[in-house]
């Protein structure tokens, strides 16, 4: 038989204890070699009433199938591709394609349904998931969903469920799956051996670049990536040669080399040992791609090229070098490539990663929806209203201290205990004051959320300044703070800011009553801090004087004329925009 890691064990844990509450489907995150397979067959011991698991691919039918039967468990094939449609058992693996076509009577008596790979499942829309899982509610209402993957955020989608286990709002955008489960991360598989650890090597020779890609924040096209990489030829013959090099230097086993297109995959191809490499593609016929793959997984020849086929579903233990040649749109996507490199083998101590795209994806990090800003790194920041320590991009010192951060609202939410609803916590780092009714809005909101006011938009707010006579609008580069005193000797704070031209504007701030100290937080400390939810004791001049290293510069500084001088209005800052 078989038994459960611990965390294995908490996930079938988790899993019951929700599903007796709610029927909502929900999902578990579980990396590569996590053993998904001992948590499907822990599910279906303890289910009612049968299990169907569900699968995109004849690969991971059968590869999910023969681990179930690995433990002394009774299970039956629902693949045309594989060529077996059996019903009668309690656990039925089968290919969606397959199960979409089944007559209705296959439907019956299912408690639960297992979807792999579940970052497959559109939203919405007459898809073959959505038919299946029609067809099934149908039979029974309260069947349970649960969906399996390693990469649960999609580029252009983002989270494909709502509220994490860990206390975490997701997204407030509607979602198939509601709740995260359980996730376990990469490294802690990695930290506790039951994977072997990655190294990534420096490239020495060169790489691509795919920047312009990832600036879109959007999913880019093949034509983009063939237009970048024909830009780029003459880079593919050094770069296959340098896998070459360290393959043979360092005797690796089993290379796999991950490529943008058919077209950039067939080059590469074209410069390695003809008796030691093979192609798989999506076209790749089927028999032929399973005979390639066999061979493969014998160690009859050793580097093993594909396009977007094998990233998931794939289990060659010996595997011991990623080559990534191919632009990957999130994090989650390139620890997946790289996971198919960590399974344990006899002799195997590691798993080089030659990353050829310079996108700077991070082995280890945690997926952060946002746009990653220039040298940023992920950081963590507790939230003063619910103590949930927040996963932001953000910049640190040299002691690896946040200094500053790029957070705009806490993500924590509670669980209400009876409906297992997410309370969200709702604090704001960085908010737009609606002029209407003073609530907190996102700095990019263009109508209040409370009063469905209009806001005023930064770019509107920059372009209606720089035409107007009675403005003007500074870039600033430097920021400059003074006590002075005024005429009659009391002390204030004047602000500067001054443009690549050592031009300059001013702005002046007293600390002489509680109501200017109120109008100074609101006005000039909370926008400028760097971490807003700091919120230092500032009584005077003196005080903003001491911590001015906290402090950040707008990205603009619109002014405008008063008789003989220009008063600062307004100042945008760079998430504005």
């Amino acid at each position: 038989m078989y038994k459960l890691r611990p965390y294995q064990q908490e996930a079938v844990d988790n899993t019951v204890k929700y599903f007796q509450k709610k029927r909502d489907p929900a999902v578990i995150v579980l990396p590569t070699g996590a053993g998904k397979s001992l948590v499907i067959a822990e599910l279906t011991k303890i289910a009612k009433g049968r299990v169907l698991v569900l699968a995109h691919v004849k690969e991971l039918v059968e590869q999910n199938y023969l681990k179930f039967k690995s433990y002394g468990l009774e299970a039956g094939i629902f693949s045309a591709g594989l060529g077996k449609k059996e019903t009668e058992e309690k656990a039925i693996f089968g290919s969606i394609q397959s199960v979409a076509r089944a007559g209705d009577d296959f439907f019956e008596g299912f408690s639960l349904l297992v979807i792999d790979e579940c970052h497959r499942v559109n939203e919405e829309g007459d898809t073959q998931y959505q038919e299946v899982i029609q067809k099934l509610r149908t039979s029974n209402p309260h069947i349970c969903i649960l969906g399996l993957t390693a990469t649960p955020y999609r580029l252009g989608l983002g989270w494909i469920y709502e509220y994490s286990h860990v206390g975490e709002l997701k997204t407030e955008q509607k979602r198939f799956f509601k709740h995260c489960l359980f996730e376990l991360p990469l490294s802690f598989m990695i930290k506790n051996k039951f994977l072997t650890p990655p190294v990534k090597v420096d490239i020495p020779v060169t790489c691509y670049d795919f920047s312009e890609l990832s600036e879109k924040d959007r999913m880019y096209t093949m034509a983009e990536v063939e237009e970048l990489l024909k830009s780029q030829k003459r880079l593919t013959p050094l770069i296959v040669k340098n896998i070459i090099d360290i393959t043979e230097r360092f005797d690796r086993q089993g290379v796999m080399i991950f490529c943008a297109t058919i077209k950039h995959a067939q080059e590469v191809l074209s410069y390695l040992p003809t008796d030691e490499a093979r192609l798989v593609i999506g076209d790749t016929d089927l028999a032929d791609r399973a005979d390639i793959i066999e061979d493969y997984k014998n160690k009859k020849f050793k580097y093993l090229v594909n396009v977007s086929v094998l990233t998931t579903g794939f289990d060659a233990p010996h595997v011991d070098l990623i080559a990534i040649l191919r632009p990957t749109e999130s994090n989650g996507l390139y620890q997946q490539i790289i996971g198919r490199g960590l399974r344990l083998d006899k002799g195997k101590i590691d798993c080089f990663v030659l990353d050829y795209t310079g996108m700077g994806h991070d082995i280890y990090a945690p997926e952060i929806s946002d746009k990653k800003p220039k040298e940023s790194v992920a950081v963590h920041v507790p939230c003063p209203d619910c103590g949930f320590e927040n996963s932001f991009w953000g910049l640190v010192d040299f002691d690896g201290d946040v200094v500053e951060h790029f957070g705009r609202k806490c993500r924590g939410a509670k669980l209400n205990e009876r409906t297992l609803e997410p309370m969200p916590c709702g604090y704001r780092y960085r908010f737009k004051l609606c002029h209407a009714c003073g609530a907190e809005n996102d700095v990019t909101a263009k109508q209040c959320d409370k009063c469905l006011a209009t806001l005023i938009d930064a770019d509107a707010k920059l372009k209606q300044a720089k035409l107007s006579k009675n403005a003007h609008v500074l870039t600033p580069e430097k920021i400059t703070f003074d006590e002075r005193l005024d005429k009659n000797s009391n002390p204030y704070l004047e602000v500067r800011y001054y443009d690549a031209d050592a031009q300059y504007l001013s702005e002046a701030h007293f600390f002489t009553h509680s109501s200017s100290l109120k109008k100074f937080q609101i006005n000039f400390l909370r926008s400028h801090l760097r971490r807003p939810e700091l919120s230092p004791d500032i009584q005077s001049a003196k005080d903003l004087i001491k911590i001015q290293k906290q402090l950040r510069l707008p990205a603009f500084v619109i002014a405008r004329k008063q008789e003989k001088y220009w008063k600062i209005t307004e100042k945008v800052f760079s998430e504005e925009l």
